[in-house]
């Protein structure tokens, strides 16, 4: 087992990804390019830049993967809000998407903290 993939924010990430994976194939056909493909993307890239990081050698690089990680959660919350807007997501699953975000971000704003504030992990 690789560090990261003991990291419970990474965990939750993936639990994250398989949400939105699940919930994009219900979005009309003429969205696989457009919204479906950028929700998957963004949901993707933040479990990859929190493994990505992991595998840096510093905590100063670590981070800076960790604040991608956070700005592609940031991407997913509003691609969500736009296809909740477009009629393609409803407000439940909106509303559960956004909760999982929140503790994301929560547990990466923390983790990064954690780095800058020490030497290794």
């Amino acid at each position: 087992m690789f560090g990261f993939e003991r990291l419970e924010v990474w965990q939750k990430a993936i639990e994250l990804t398989d949400c939105v994976y699940s919930l994009t194939r219900t979005f009309p056909s003429d969205e696989r390019f457009g919204l479906t493909s950028q929700m998957r993307r963004s949901s993707v890239s933040i479990a990859s830049n929190i493994a990505e990081g992991s595998g840096r050698g510093s905590n100063p690089d670590f981070a800076r993967f960790i604040e991608i990680a956070y700005a592609s959660l940031m991407e997913l919350v509003t691609q969500a809000s736009i296809a909740n807007r477009q009629g393609f997501l409803s407000q439940p699953n909106l509303d559960e998407l956004h909760k999982r975000s929140e503790q994301i971000a929560r547990m990466l704003s923390g983790l990064r903290t954690s780095l800058l504030k020490s030497d290794r992990l």
